[in-house]
């Protein structure tokens, strides 16, 4: 299993300080810092993941819990109605996110907000986010990666004009947060509310032509 990229500036300066600590006569409190140092590395862990070759499939950006679903949603960055469905992450869960479909990226946007705790259904609207918008042969699917409590980073590498493939990383959120994904009211979704699904594997629903 291999760990993002972004685990290093935070593992190496944790390892350094552990090493220290021991050297310096401080054994429980490197022993902490070591445990710390682990932990960053289970949390940014990125593990490999089977894609569906479904072309109508569309998969999850992210590991974590179905937190809620909305089949009469407005979507404000397309003026359709569509179905939002929002996915917790906990700090226990992979954090790298994924394009759920495949298609032209034709929007990106971070936008500054609160830091509502995650699990807050206000956070989709009001708190930092990142929004990008997918044009594919489906219809537009638009992602959010949403910071939390304590989640305060988002790491979004999509760029306007990029093609995005179904089931290619594109970012992560660090400790704990939430995404959203909407798509159009035609999907036939595949799973529920309160079901646990991993980034990259799990088909969330099936899209119309």
């Amino acid at each position: 299993m291999s760990v993002a990229w972004d685990a290093w500036q935070f593992f190496i300066p944790l390892l350094i300080t552990t090493a220290g600590l021991f050297n310096f006569g401080f054994p429980i409190s490197g022993g902490v810092v070591g445990l710390l140092a682990l932990f960053v590395l289970f949390f940014f862990r990125d593990p490999m993941r089977e894609i569906t070759e479904e072309p109508t499939a569309l998969i999850s950006p992210a590991d974590g819990l179905v937190h809620k679903i909305d089949y009469d949603w407005l979507d404000p960055e397309t003026g359709e109605k569509r179905i939002r469905m929002s996915i917790f992450l906990s700090v226990f869960n992979v954090h790298i996110n994924r394009y759920p479909v495949s298609g032209k990226v034709i929007k990106k946007e971070i936008r500054d907000g609160k830091f509502l705790a995650a699990f807050n259904h206000m956070a989709s609207e009001e708190n930092a986010q990142s929004v990008v918008v997918i044009d594919s042969v489906y219809g537009k699917i638009v992602v959010k990666q949403i910071v939390g409590l304590i989640a305060r980073r988002i790491v979004c590498n999509a760029k306007e004009g990029d093609i995005a493939v179904k089931g290619e990383r594109y970012g992560l959120i660090r400790f704990g947060s939430r995404m959203d994904i909407t798509m159009p009211s035609t999907a036939t979704l595949n799973v529920k509310l309160k079901d646990k699904v991993a980034g990259g594997s799990t088909i969330l629903a099936h899209l119309k032509g």
